[in-house]
This record gives C-alpha cells, structure tokens and sequence, in this order.
C-alpha cells in the first residue's frame, strides 16, 4: 500500500496542516489550489502590465529599459495565459465538474495532485529566467524564430523546461476531465443532460490533448535549433522561420478557444439562474461548442496573413475564420434570449455574466474585423490587436471566472460573499477595464505598432488615459482579494436565496439546467 493518501483518508486520520494540502487528492482541495495559484500568477502577471502601462503612461524612455520592457511584454502574456487564466479553469473544473454529474471525485485523483504540483514549479522556473545572466525571454509571448532561437539569451533553455511542464500538466488534467465525464456520470445521466459548464469542459479537455503536444514539439524544435545543431527555423541551413509561424499557430489559435469555451460554460450556468429560465437552446449550445472546437483547428493563419502566403491561402483562413462567428453568435443569441422575459435580478454573478455577453461581443466583432485578410493588413501588429484579443481574454474570460468565482463561493465555503462589495467590485473593474482597452482601438487604428517602449506625441492622449484605466483595473483586483479572504472568514451563511430558481421551476437531475443548487448550506469539509 503506497504512503500517499488515499481517498478515504480524509475521513479517517487525514493529514493536518500542511501535509493536507500536499498530499491531498481530494478534488476540492485541488481545485481550491488551482484556484489560488491561478489568483497570485494574475496577481504577478499584473504587476508586469502595471510596468508596461508605466512605461507608456507618456512618450519619451522614463521607468524601464527597452530590453526589460519587451521582457516585460512576453513574461506577462506566457503567465496570464498559461499561469492565471488556465489553471483558474482547471480549478473551476475540479471543485464543479464531480458535482454536477454527481462523481464521488475526479477519475484518477493521484494523477490530479500530481497535474497541479507540476504548475507551481512550473511557474517558478518562468518567472526565474527574469534573475538569469541575459534577462529574462524578450521575445513576445508567442517567441517567434529567430527571435527566440538565434538572438535569445540563455535563459531560454529555462523557459522551453517551464512551457513542457505547464503543458503535461494540462495534458494530465484534460485527460482526467474526459475519464470522468466518461466514466462517471450519475446514472440516468445521458450526455445531453450534462450541465453545460461540463460539456464545455469536455470538449475544451480533447482540445488540449490534441494541441498541447504540438506545443511541445515547437519547443522542442527550437531547444535543438538551440543546443544541438538543427535548422528547423533557421534559413541558413535549409530551414525556415515562417515554419515557426505555422507550427505555433496551430497549437497558438485552438489555445485561444482553450481559454474562452470553459468561460462560456460559466456563463451558460450562471445566466439561467438569475433569469430564472431554462438556458434557450441547449443542445444548440452544445452543437455550437463543437463546432468552435473543430474550425477553432482549421483557421491558424489568420494570424499569418502578412508573411506572404498564396491568395488562395488567404481567402480560405479568411472564410474559415469568419465561418467561427456563426456558431459563436449563436451562442450570445441563446444567451439573450434566455434573458429575454426572464425574472432577472442582477446579483453580483449575474452583473459579470452580462459585462462577459456584452464585452465579449465587442472582442468578437473586432475578431471579425481582423479576419477579413485585404483590412488585416492595416490591423497587424499594432494596438487594434491588443485591444481585440485582451476583450476576448480579459473582458472576456477574466470576466467569467470573477463571475464564476462570486457565483459558487457560497457552495464553496459555506458563506455568502458581501453583495455590496461585489457589485462595486464588479463596476469598478467593468469602467477601468474599458477606459484601459478601447482607446487602444483608436492609437491601433491610427498606426501605433504594439510591443513598443516609446512612441510618438500624437499617441500620448489616448495612451495615458489606457494607463490610468490600467492602474485602476489593477487595483480593484486588489480588492477582490479582500472580498473573498473576508467570505472565506465569515459572513452570513449561504442560503437557497437565488440559487433555487424560480418559484414552481424545480431544478433537477434529469433536466439540462443546472441542478447544483444550494438548497442547503454547503457542507464544509
């Protein structure tokens, strides 16, 4: 019999303090670590963009250095995506996904500890390269060839181990989401009756094992580009740079919809509730999810319209790009129309449900913008590119997990979160994240490339107020902190309130709707 714990240890002499939390297997307990993992890399991935909004508060080189702004540019991108938005996800998915199909625990709970204690080193061994002789990567997030093979310190050898251990965790993790979906439904629970948040899961669970290795494999195409003598990206030996290009993008653009269909399951969960309606369309939703999944493979060039492919190639990843805006509209219209004539009251879950429909929406028409190849031209790599995709991935899926956090802590910890605090939270973080990224529209539209430490005067305006809207979004995450240490201690005790749906509109297992209510306070473990 292995030393570690089993699962019924933590019913009969658990291991206390510490140790609990090491060794546990408990899947609420991992997702609680996943969770506050995923919270302090937003907190330092932050703390990098509060840099570069200082840095480019006015025209002229004043906080830092250009090589450590660029550091500073790539550093927060690799660890928002791949330290806070991600792992927040797979929280989400440990503490819900048990319950709504009613699981005793994950499918193989070892291998989840194991799948989480990967991140923290992982984690670690990023932010490390920052203290390596060089600096740290100052390639951009998404480390092109020759950038990050020829011209990239030493350090980098580092960051390849950290990017192939945050990906076989996530590898791990999405191999136990599909055994326990599979495998581990209640009976009476066919596919099509699984919560959506589940199914979001599921599907988002065979993205990340088919493109997480292709992740590895570039890496590993430019650690031996590196060390080893191989010209896979290097021109001079027969290689090819622009091979980066498509090798990243395929793992690159599937990764973006890894971040954003877990947060549409959120949001499926959440809205319902507070309409007090049925979600419209289920099985829709679940045919659209799909559908984002598949294209979501077909369309990776898009982020290559300027290398010079073929017009050929470019008219196809054009149509097929737009071809996504089907099923994603689709999805905000069942969403609408579930709102439609619902007896909506706007608690705090529900104010971010609805700031994620509306903000998203205008993260999606830019996306639309972009996809088209002829105007993409003029979008490419200046800021109309950050303002589009930190809409979808900050306005967006940041917006759902804050949503999803306010709307299951009580099932979590027992205690009500306080509504006032929330909703000041809530719109306190919806006007800065605004006034932080929709002047980038503008400076974007009128020519300002992205990436930059310096800049010329007539960007200064809209870039100082985006720096002033980026300092106080900060801040209120600041806040959020506080409100959740302060549920987590205390506060009245949750009770059905909301949660129970409309009057004479039962909740059960057998229908599509979410059936996770708190009809009684949440026993705490």
């Amino acid at each position: 019999m292995s030393t570690a714990t089993t699962h019924d240890e933590h019913h009969h002499g658990a291991p206390s303090g510490l140790m609990r939390w090491v060794k546990t297997t408990n899947h609420k307990d991992i997702g609680t670590l996943y969770l506050w993992f995923a919270f302090i890399m937003l907190l330092v991935g932050g703390a990098m963009a509060m840099v570069i909004r200082a840095e480019l508060f006015q025209p002229g080189m004043q906080v830092v250095d250009p090589q450590f702004f660029n550091t500073m540019t790539t550093m927060h991108g690799l660890i928002m995506v791949f330290g806070a938005i991600m792992p927040a996800m797979v929280g989400f998915a440990n503490w819900q996904i048990p319950m709504m199909i009613g699981a005793p625990d994950m499918a193989l709970p070892r291998m989840n500890n194991w799948s989480f204690w990967i991140l923290p080193f992982a984690g670690t061994m990023l932010v490390s390269t920052l203290f390596m002789e060089g600096g740290g990567p100052a390639f951009g997030w998404t480390f092109y060839a020759p950038l990050s093979t020829t011209f990239a310190p030493a350090s980098t050898d580092f960051f390849i181990f950290a990017v192939h251990m945050l990906g076989f965790s996530s590898i791990m993790g999405a191999i136990n989401i599909i055994a326990t979906v599979l495998n581990m439904r209640a009976p009476g629970m066919t596919l099509m009756k699984m919560p959506l948040f589940v199914w979001t899961w599921f599907i988002t669970a065979f993205l990340l094992i088919a493109v997480m290795p292709v992740l590895a494999g570039v890496v590993t195409m430019m650690l031996t580009d590196r060390n080893f003598g191989t010209s896979f990206f290097d021109a001079a030996g027969g290689g090819d740079p622009v091979l980066f290009q498509h090798v990243f993008w395929f793992f690159g653009h599937p990764e973006v919809y890894i971040m954003i269909l877990p947060s549409f399951g959120i949001v499926s969960e959440i809205i319902p509730t507070f309409a007090r309606k049925k979600l419209f369309g289920y099985s829709s939703m679940v045919y659209a999810t799909a559908s984002i999944a598949f294209l979501s493979f077909i369309v990776y060039a898009h982020h290559m319209f300027t290398t010079g492919m073929p017009v050929a190639g470019e008219l196809y990843f054009m149509y097929a790009t737009i071809m996504i805006a089907v099923p994603t509209a689709v999805k905000v219209f069942n969403w609408t129309a579930t709102m439609w004539r619902g007896s909506m009251t706007f608690e705090t879950p529900m104010l971010w449900a609805v700031g994620f429909v509306f903000l998203f929406t205008i993260g999606g028409f830019t996306g639309l913008m972009m996809g088209v190849a002829p105007t993409d031209m003029q979008y490419h790599d200046t800021y109309f590119i950050v303002a589009h995709f930190h809409y979808v991935l900050a306005a967006g899926a940041l917006f759902a997990i804050l949503g999803g956090v306010y709307y299951w802590i009580p099932k979590w910890t027992g205690n009500m979160y306080n509504e006032r605090l929330g909703k000041i939270h809530f719109w306190w973080s919806a006007i800065s994240i605004n006034v932080l990224f929709f002047p980038q529209h503008f400076i974007g539209l009128a020519g300002m490339p992205r990436r930059i430490p310096d800049y010329s005067l007539q960007f200064a305006d809209w870039n100082m107020i985006s720096s002033l809207g980026g300092f106080a979004f900060g801040l209120a995450q600041i806040f959020f902190l506080f409100i959740v240490i302060k549920t987590i201690k205390g506060g009245e005790k949750a009770s059905g309130q909301v949660w129970e749906g409309a009057e004479g509109l039962e909740w059960t297992v057998a229908s599509p709707a979410p059936y996770h209510t708190f009809a009684t306070a949440p026993e705490v473990k």
